[in-house]
């Protein structure tokens, strides 16, 4: 599992969904989960560098910061079994007015036609993120945080990084229909 999370966490940094040093991961196993470190830089990442957690009670050091928010996740929606944490550039480009994200292509209205965009003040930031992002993915399988990233939950780290890479696929549909006159 840990390796398969390394490549995941890899893959979101060479597509551009994260830069070196953003964004985090985790995947389920049981009572536990496995999380990235705090300023886990994906180009380097090993196998062992993931932290093992428990679901419910305290987490353990040097977790990355967004590791409670792993956890809200992993008690709202049992069924979850892998959560990632992605900077895609055009999700969070086309939200940054705060209003829900309606994917234009087909694929994106299959998938998820309405995309909850969550508005948090960067300052209270740890302070809600957990609680606020658990409940939008306890409806859905993704979310915004408005100027900041995309989380989604899957019941595989596939169908979590598929949701991922289809939100940006729309996302950068809709960026270039509005480029090219066609979008709204």
């Amino acid at each position: 599992m840990r390796m398969e999370l390394v490549q995941y966490y890899q893959w979101l940094r060479l597509y551009g969904y994260n830069d070196s040093h953003s964004g985090n991961i985790s995947a389920r196993a049981g009572e536990h989960f496995w999380v990235t470190p705090t300023g886990a830089c994906a180009d380097t990442i090993k196998a062992a560098d993931f932290l093992r957690n428990p679901v419910d009670g305290a987490l353990v050091e040097g977790v990355s910061g967004d590791a409670g928010l792993h956890q809200a996740v992993y008690r709202c929606k049992p069924e979850a079994r892998a959560l990632m944490h992605s900077h895609c550039p055009h999700a969070v480009a086309l939200t940054l007015n705060g209003e829900d994200f309606v994917p234009p292509d087909f694929e994106g209205q299959l998938y998820f036609p309405r995309v909850s965009v969550i508005s948090i003040p960067y300052k209270v930031y740890f302070e809600q993120a957990a609680e606020r992002v658990a409940e939008a993915l306890c409806d859905a399988p993704i979310c915004i945080v408005r100027g900041h990233g995309v989380y989604a939950w899957g019941e595989t780290l596939n169908m979590a990084y598929k949701w991922t890479c289809s939100l940006e696929l729309s996302a950068r549909t809709a960026f270039i229909a509005r480029q090219a006159g066609t979008g709204h």
